[in-house]
C-alpha cells in the first residue's frame, strides 16, 4: 500500500486522468482540485487530467476550475486513473469510460458503502471526508496553498463546517495544519458555504415551505420538482445544503430531501441526527453512502417517492428502538 501520492508515479506513468462522482458536492470538488493541483505542480512533465461534471460558482476559485474536462474527448487509454470520494463505480462522472479502459486504477474514499471497486483502493469510513483521506496522502512540506485550499474546503463542506458528528480530533487537527499554511478559512466558508444567489435563496425557501414532519415528527422531508427548478432558473445543483438545513429541525432523527433529475425520476439525500444509519435506508433502493450521511435514486410521483422513502424510514427507526439504540 502506498503511503504518499508520490508513490502512484512509476517510471511507467505518461498519462493521469483524476474524476469525482456524478453530481459532485463541495468534498468531490475539492478532493479532486487537490490531487490535481498537486500533481501538476509535482509533476509538470506528466499530463493529467480533471473531470468533473459542471463546477458551480462558489466553487471556481478552485485550482483547475479553468482546465477541468466535462466531456471524454481523447478515449484512449491512461496508465493511471484516480477516483476520489465515488462510492460505486457506476457513480463516476463524466470519465466512466476511461476508469474502465485505465491501464491502474486507484480509489480514494471515505464512505461506508464503497465496495472497493479499483485495483488499488484506499477507503477510510472513519474519515470525516475524501479531502482529510487525500491530506494524509500528501507529504506536509510539498503542500502548497492551492492545494491545500482545495482539501480544507472538502473538509469544511464535508463535516458542514466542523458542526457535524463525522468531524474528529484528527479532522481539526487537519484543519489546523491547513490554516498554517496560510489557507483562508473563513473567506472560503463564506465563499463556499455561505453565499448564494437570490434566485438560489427561493429555491430553498420553496423546499423549506413545502416540508412537512412525518412518522410523530422523526423525519422532516421535503422535494422539488423540474418544474420548481425552472421557476426559478437554477439547476439541481443549486439544491445543495437544503437538506442539511432540514436537518436542524428540532425533534427529528432523519431529514430527507427528494428532488426531481428527470421525469419521475428523484435522487434523494438523507441526513439523520444522532442514531439511524441511513446509509442502510439508502441501500434498499441501490444508494449508499455514510452512516449520517446518504442518498439514492427512487423512481415514481411525488407521491409514491414519499411513500417508498418513509416506509423504510419506518422500519428502520423501528428496528433501531427494538436494538436498544
Amino acid at each position: 500500500m502506498i503511503k504518499t501520492l508520490d508513490e502512484l508515479i512509476t517510471a511507467d506513468i505518461r498519462t493521469i486522468a483524476i474524476a469525482g462522482h456524478v453530481r459532485p458536492d463541495g468534498d468531490c470538488f475539492g478532493s479532486t482540485t487537490a490531487v490535481w493541483s498537486y500533481l501538476t505542480k509535482n509533476y509538470p512533465e506528466l499530463s493529467v487530467s480533471l473531470y468533473l461534471e459542471e463546477m458551480p460558482p462558489e466553487f471556481r476559485f478552485l485550482p483547475g476550475s479553468e482546465t477541468y474536462l466535462s466531456e471524454v474527448k481523447d478515449s484512449a487509454p491512461v496508465d493511471l486513473f484516480i477516483s476520489c470520494d465515488v462510492s460505486t463505480v457506476e457513480r463516476i462522472g463524466v470519465a466512466g469510460e476511461l476508469f474502465e479502459n485505465a491501464k491502474r486504477r486507484v480509489c480514494f474514499d471515505h464512505h461506508i458503502s464503497n465496495p472497493g471497486f479499483a485495483d488499488e483502493n484506499h477507503i477510510y469510513p472513519d474519515a470525516s471526508s475524501c479531502a482529510e483521506v487525500i491530506f494524509n496522502y500528501i507529504p506536509y512540506e510539498k503542500l502548497d496553498l492551492d492545494t491545500a485550499s482545495s482539501i480544507y474546503t472538502g473538509i469544511v463542506h464535508d463535516t458542514g463546517v466542523f458542526q457535524q458528528a463525522n468531524t474528529t480530533p484528527e479532522t481539526m487537527e487537519a484543519a489546523a495544519k491547513l490554516l498554517r499554511k496560510g489557507v483562508p478559512g473563513a473567506w472560503i466558508v463564506d465563499k463556499s458555504v455561505n453565499e448564494r444567489s437570490h434566485a438560489r435563496t427561493l429555491l430553498f425557501g420553496a423546499a423549506f415551505l413545502r416540508s412537512r414532519l412525518f412518522l410523530d415528527g422523526q423525519v422532516v422531508m421535503s422535494h422539488l420538482c423540474l418544474s420548481d427548478f425552472e421557476k426559478y432558473g437554477c439547476s439541481s445543483s443549486d439544491s445543495q445544503g437544503i437538506v442539511a438545513e432540514l436537518r436542524k429541525t428540532t425533534g427529528a432523527e432523519v431529514a430527507a430531501f427528494a428532488y426531481e433529475i428527470e421525469p419521475d425520476s428523484y435522487r434523494v439525500s438523507l441526513r439523520s441526527c444522532e442514531y439511524l444509519n441511513v446509509s442502510d435506508a439508502a441501500a434498499h433502493f441501490g444508494g449508499g453512502g455514510h452512516v449520517r450521511a446518504a442518498g439514492c435514486g427512487v423512481k415514481g410521483s411525488v407521491a409514491e417517492v414519499y411513500s417508498q422513502i418513509l416506509a423504510v424510514l419506518k422500519t428502520a427507526l423501528e428496528n433501531t428502538r427494538a436494538s436498544g439504540i
